[in-house]
Parts: C-alpha cells; structure tokens; sequence
C-alpha cells in the first residue's frame, strides 16, 4: 500500500526551519548555465518567512562552480555560517547559496533567486514551467472565480470601479482581491507607471497610480496582461489594493485590511 505524503510529513528543527521533500524535477540556472539539476529537492520555511525556498542535494548542485564566500552575510537565513560565491557565466555572484545548521539538511545547498532579492540564479523551472521570484508552497491555493457581485471600488469618496462581474480571486493567506473588467473601470482617473511585479502564482504584473490629489499611496492598481494558465480569468482586469481603496460588496462596506502590503504601500515614494 502506497501512502501519500499530507501535512504532517513537514519537519521541523530545532532551529525553528520547517522543511519537506518535494517530488518536482526543479532546474535552476545563471545565464545559460545550469548550475541546479535536481530530482530530489526539498523545500524550506525559515521563521519569519511566508514563502519557501528550495534546499538540493550537494550531488545534484554544479559545486565545481562554488567558491568559499569572501564576505559571507553569518547569521542570516537562520544562522547560516557557510555561504559560497557562484562563479558561472562570466560572472561572480557573491553570496549566492548557503548551507543551513539544521542536522536534517546536513548535505543540502540553498540559492538565491534573482528575481527575489537581486542576485542569485536568474531562471527557475519545475518541471518544463519557468517559476518567477520563489518557489510555489504546496499548502497554498490560490483560486480566480468569476461572480455577479456587485462591487464598488472608490478612491477618496469618487467611484471609480463599479461592475456586476468582477472575478474574485482567492489566496490563501490573503484577503479577497477583486478584478474588475476594464470598461467598468474609470480608467481617465488612472495614470499608467513603469512599476511591475512578478508573482509565482500569478505572472506579472503592470501598475496604475492615482490621478488625483488625495493621499493615496502610488501604484495602488494592477494588472496581468498575461497570467499563467491557473488564473487565466483575470486576464487584463483591473484590482485595487483593499489596504488603500474603499471597496463596497453587495451594498456592504468591507473594513480594510492590514498586511504586510499596508507597510509596503506607506513606504513607496510619491512622485
């Protein structure tokens, strides 16, 4: 009898890591080089941290590439002391992977993502689908699902969203995001920007600011021109920040939400 892996096979050290093995074939690259070929990943929660990474075996990690770290970060990722350099594609790459203390990963090495923190591997595939900015967690979903809800988007007391067919796309861990088909949008209210974003779950994403005079954090609507097959629905429509917009649903005013959005969205500059 075959028993399938649930919930409980995630692990945890005593440094607090939570940790599982994944049965993806996961291929990470810098340039044109493949630096990660690895059948028998594992991925990795560091406290504190809502997304996974990926941990492989030293077997399946191209080490010729991997040089002692000449000015190793000690103490981050968990209280990491080994880092390595990567020297690959006629360039070094400081800092690019790690080992953790944890016993239950001794032999295991971790990189970093490019696309997450500026430096590290730059393509990531699963399978033969490339992943952008870090790898997907299995105990997450994120669902888009067309509705006949009544929604209203207002931004200091103008409306500028109003739509009986909004798609409600649902992730866990987040509230509710609503998209809005562009021709319910006011969209002479919105001014494009060369701001984008890239999502794991989603694709990537363009950005829109506020016209108006009111204080309002900038880049507070979005939108994927092109998203990967599991949301397709949202395709080209619009969403609001709930953390920085007034949306009414149904006739029922929704309390904005404080996430971890809220900070970032307080943080950007103005122009």
């Amino acid at each position: 009898m075959t028993t399938f892996p649930t919930a409980q096979a995630v692990r945890t050290t005593p440094e607090g890591l939570l940790w599982e093995p994944s049965e993806r074939w996961v291929r990470g690259r810098k340039g044109e080089v493949t630096v990660v070929d690895s059948r028998h990943p594992v991925l990795v929660w560091e406290p504190g941290v809502p997304v996974p990474l990926y941990a492989f075996p030293r077997a399946e990690v191209r080490e010729d590439l991997l040089r002692p770290a000449k000015n190793p970060p000690t103490g981050t990722h968990t209280g990491s002391r080994i880092f390595y350099d990567l020297d690959a594609d006629g360039e070094l790459v400081e800092n690019a992977a790690w080992t953790f203390p944890a016993e239950d990963l001794a032999g295991h090495i971790a990189f970093e993502w490019f696309r997450r923190v500026g430096r590290g591997l730059d393509h990531w595939y699963e399978e033969e689908e490339e992943i952008f900015v870090h790898p997907r967690d299995p105990h997450k979903r994120v669902d888009a699902i067309p509705s006949s809800r009544h929604l209203v988007v207002e931004i200091d007391g103008t409306v500028v969203a109003d739509t009986h067919r909004p798609v409600l796309l649902f992730e866990t861990g987040l509230p509710t995001r609503y998209y809005v088909p562009r021709e319910d949008v006011r969209l002479d209210l919105l001014e494009a920007t060369d701001h984008h974003t890239g999502c794991p779950y989603k694709g990537t994403a363009s950005y829109w600011s506020w016209r108006g005079t009111a204080e309002v954090p900038p880049n507070l609507v979005w939108s994927y021109p092109d998203p990967l097959p599991a949301v397709g629905a949202v395709r080209g429509l619009l969403a609001f920040y709930n953390e920085a917009v007034e949306i009414t649903l149904d006739g029922e005013r929704i309390e904005r939400p404080v996430t971890h959005f809220t900070r970032a969205l307080s943080e950007q500059p103005r122009t």
